[in-house]
């Protein structure tokens, strides 16, 4: 299924329990802009690439859009449209003043030299510049992106239109960033995580986590759940996993990681695993938090996890999403679980516009409190209305677009 067409079935499903009429629910499924460009690069061999990047620009009922840069090779139009919808469910649910957008260049970002990497970045933001901004759309890290990408981002914005570092975010604290954003999604998975055990009765201490992606968001989850006393009994990245049934050292993986070049395969503190293992692997929680799709008809029978959070963009299809439904499985959906990182691009927006920095503690206070309420508004909806947490938190996100729509008016 592609991508639009699962986010579809989602909003389908919130807007009929808002009753949206069918001119609304158009007008909040057409993206605003489309587009997609040219970038011709040099690279260091001297051979001229053509790589193709796009940006999509999806609702700006209520304020700027806001999404990241995707850097990886799968990436087209369809995936950019499907996670720019995400994204303005997204922002509504954490009751952020933005819209949404997202935006991505089909590259292997891991076969390009930085200066490779440099020249590609500042040739995508000449072709996009006079359509992002402050007040407009401003990018944020994704897969395959980094900080650095982000400061070469605002770098090449400011010799258009001046010194602007809220044109972007995610950038390096020594570049205009805030400290905390790094850990931001992956601390928002962990922290919403505990909501939901505690919200389902369940004792926290001794909790086991499997978690499917060691990149950025998984780091940080596995680190978050483990001081809270879980225990982690399995993690994985694109080249393998492992599992301990008594929990991994999470430090030590985190060490040798970090001296492979970020990578686990090699590691000798758990028994090896693959990433299909890891998904029917016997849990309390199960966390993808990698790529999307990888929860599907024909693995979904195969979960024993009674709780799936889903800290990755679409990691379940709908398909999945209902055999889950049907055997109880508890879903805490992405537009909710994986909006810290948002949340801490708004808090580097509104430093930036100001001037002015905030500490790490205040970082996470807010995150937390932001966070912690909009998890408590799905999950009131969610028992009120007799949905799911995925159709409770769609209908919030949605239905705030909408209604913000219709006050601004439509002509």
């Amino acid at each position: 299924m592609r991508s639009s067409e699962a986010t579809r079935i989602y909003f389908d499903r919130a807007a009929d329990e808002l009753d949206l009429s069918d001119s609304i629910r158009r007008l909040l499924l057409t993206a605003k802009r489309e587009v997609q460009v040219q970038i011709p690069v040099e690279l260091d061999s001297g051979e001229v690439a053509t790589y193709i990047g796009y940006r999509v620009q999806h609702n700006d009922a209520r304020g700027p859009m806001k999404g990241g840069l995707r850097y990886h090779p799968q990436v087209d139009l369809d995936e950019v449209r499907a996670l720019a919808a995400l994204m303005t469910w997204k922002t509504a649910v954490v009751d952020l003043p933005y819209g949404g957008a997202k935006g991505g260049i089909a590259i292997d970002p891991s076969r390009l030299s930085l200066r490779e990497l440099e020249r590609v970045t500042r040739r995508f933001v000449d072709a996009i510049h006079d359509l992002i901004g402050p007040d407009v759309d401003i990018p944020a890290p994704d897969m395959g992106s980094t900080p650095e990408v982000m400061a070469w981002i605002m770098n090449q914005y400011d010799k258009y239109h001046g010194f602007s570092p809220a044109c972007v975010t995610g950038k390096p604290v020594d570049y205009h960033g805030i400290p905390g954003r790094d850990e931001a999604t992956g601390r928002g998975v962990g922290s919403l995580t505990l909501k939901l055990l505690s919200r389902l009765g369940r004792r926290i201490p001794g909790t086991r986590v499997a978690i499917q992606g060691f990149g950025n968001v998984g780091t940080h989850t596995a680190k978050f759940l483990r001081d809270a006393e879980c225990q982690i009994v399995a993690v994985s990245d694109a080249h393998g996993g492992f599992h301990r049934a008594d929990g991994l050292d999470i430090l030590d993986m985190l060490r040798f990681a970090q001296a492979h070049a970020g990578r686990l395969d090699g590691y000798t503190g758990g028994d090896a695993l693959t990433n299909v293992e890891l998904l029917a692997l016997e849990c309390d929680v199960l966390i993808p938090a990698a790529l999307g799709g990888v929860l599907t008809t024909a693995n979904a029978a195969t979960v024993r996890a009674p709780i799936i959070v889903e800290a990755a963009n679409a990691p379940v299809e709908p398909e999945a999403d209902a055999v889950f439904e049907e055997r109880g499985v508890t879903v805490l959906p992405d537009i909710l679980v994986n909006a810290g990182g948002v949340t801490a691009s708004y808090f580097e927006w509104v430093q930036n516009r100001q001037h002015y920095q905030w500490g790490i503690n205040r970082v996470r206070q807010e995150l937390d409190r932001i966070l912690a309420e909009a998890f408590e508004q799905v999950w009131q909806l969610s028992m009120s209305r007799k949905v799911s947490l995925r159709t409770a938190a769609y209908m919030v996100g949605v239905g705030r677009v909408a209604r913000a729509t219709v006050l601004g008016g439509m002509t």
